[in-house]
């Protein structure tokens, strides 16, 4: 993500709009490049001295940034104090929902990670169980990182979301317990509880974080336990009239014997490209769990893969583990680790993911696809450079098919992410008495 261009408040605006831009200015500033000088800022603003000298006392005098250290310059003075944002002014509290566990991360303002504590569900308890054992999980990931309360909490969660509402809709397919979750939750908190799909929350973090940084135009195509996919378009998500864009796993494919059907994605994409789809073809290949037993160290788990960069790896958890992963993730991982010896299960793989990336390119021709969650990431380049290959003779659009650089973590990383986003345009929004107040 880019820092913010410099543009001081129009002349048009009132006093108060104007003090409003231009402290978010500063505090988006000292978000991107890290502590500043006052004369660093006055620079980066174009905003005159006394200016400069207002907005810092205001953002002080409102908890949101503080001296964190001095310059290295020779003379010593006012500005030679180094100004940063107050990371703990608030916390954030980002969840990853799957059917039989529950991932939580907890955030400081700047999205820095501070802990992070993944539990296991019990497949056969009750959804009231649940929903206690989920609630004690984020309590004890609060008492972790020495977090009072949450400012904001976001949730990803598998299931169409309703755009208007905000809440999970379609709700036969998705676990009741998660539905009773977020009403605990804001029932418990009285803050602000995001709800976004999870496809959605991994595509912000590939975004901002991951395999799609130079890009404001593509889709992730998610390969878990199930299929889905996330469309970003000239940097916006976009999610349709019903929260439904991006269910891939419904889309008619040829080679599944059937068609999928209002109540169930059996003979669409999800068959050739679900874990269990995919578990099967490796069988005909010859490989099998037991193969993959050598697979799987470092590979899965929210402890265990930073690749979004260090502000992720700060004080995760020790000791968290993975209770959800998809079996399939194993097994291409050992397919790319053995070389020769499954480079035709790949290969097979590729085909089949390339005819929903086809498709996919024939309707919004984003030019860039990544194959993100844990199967994409498990592939890697191999993976992604097969569909590449196999896609060149479906398509005559030209699309650069990346392997996702967050994986089994996007949906975590993306909801922490989004937790930041809102609690920013709160809090950076209120800056100043005369601003407006929190609604």
């Amino acid at each position: 993500m880019h820092a913010p261009r410099a543009a001081a408040a129009g002349r048009t605006a009132s006093p108060a709009t104007a003090r409003l831009i231009n402290d978010r200015l500063a505090l988006q500033l000292l978000q991107f490049q890290g502590p500043l000088t006052a004369g660093q800022l006055k620079s980066l603003t174009g905003l005159s001295r006394p200016t400069v000298a207002d907005l810092v006392e205001r953002l002080q005098e409102a908890g949101l940034i503080a001296v964190v250290g001095e310059s290295g310059a020779q003379r010593r003075g006012p500005n030679a104090r180094l100004y940063g944002i107050v990371a703990d002014r608030a916390h954030l509290v980002g969840l990853d929902l799957r059917t039989h566990s529950i991932t939580v991360a907890v955030a400081d303002l700047l999205g820095r990670v501070r802990t992070e504590h993944t539990v296991a569900i019990g497949p056969d308890g009750a959804p009231d169980t649940a929903v206690a054992t989920a609630l004690a999980a984020v309590d004890k990931a609060l008492a972790t990182a020495g977090a009072p309360a949450p400012h904001t909490i976001a949730v990803g969660a598998p299931g169409l979301v309703d755009p208007i509402t905000g809440r999970l809709a379609g709700t036969d397919w998705t676990s009741s317990w998660h539905v009773g979750l977020l009403g605990a939750l804001r029932a418990r908190t009285g803050v602000a509880v995001l709800l976004e799909n999870e496809v959605n929350l991994a595509a912000i973090a590939e975004q901002r974080d991951g395999a799609a940084r130079d890009r404001d135009t593509f889709v992730l195509l998610w390969l878990g336990h199930g299929t889905g996919a996330a469309v970003v378009l000239d940097g916006m998500l976009r999610c349709g009239a019903s929260g439904g864009t991006g269910e891939i796993g419904f889309l008619p494919v040829p080679g599944t014997g059937a068609l999928p059907s209002a109540s169930g994605c059996d003979g669409g994409f999800h068959s050739l490209a679900g874990s269990a789809a995919i578990c099967a073809l490796a069988a005909e290949h010859g490989l099998s769990p037991e193969d993959a037993a050598g697979s799987e160290d470092g590979a899965n788990g929210p402890s265990s893969e930073n690749a979004a960069g260090p502000d992720w790896a700060n004080e995760s958890s020790s000791g968290a583990e993975a209770t959800d992963g998809p079996p399939a993730e194993s097994l291409v991982r050992a397919a790319v680790a053995a070389g020769d010896a499954g480079a035709a299960f790949l290969d097979a793989l590729a085909a089949r993911i390339a005819l929903g990336v086809a498709a996919v390119c024939a309707v919004l021709d984003p030019g860039c696809v990544v194959l993100g969650g844990e199967v994409g990431r498990g592939g890697g380049a191999d993976l992604a450079d097969r569909v590449t290959g196999h896609l060149a003779r479906l398509s005559p659009l030209r699309t650069d098919v990346r392997a996702g650089a967050v994986g089994g973590r996007a949906v975590l990383l993306g909801a922490v992410l989004a937790a930041r986003d809102a609690a920013q345009n709160d809090l950076f929004g209120a800056a100043g008495p005369e601003a407006a107040p929190r609604p």
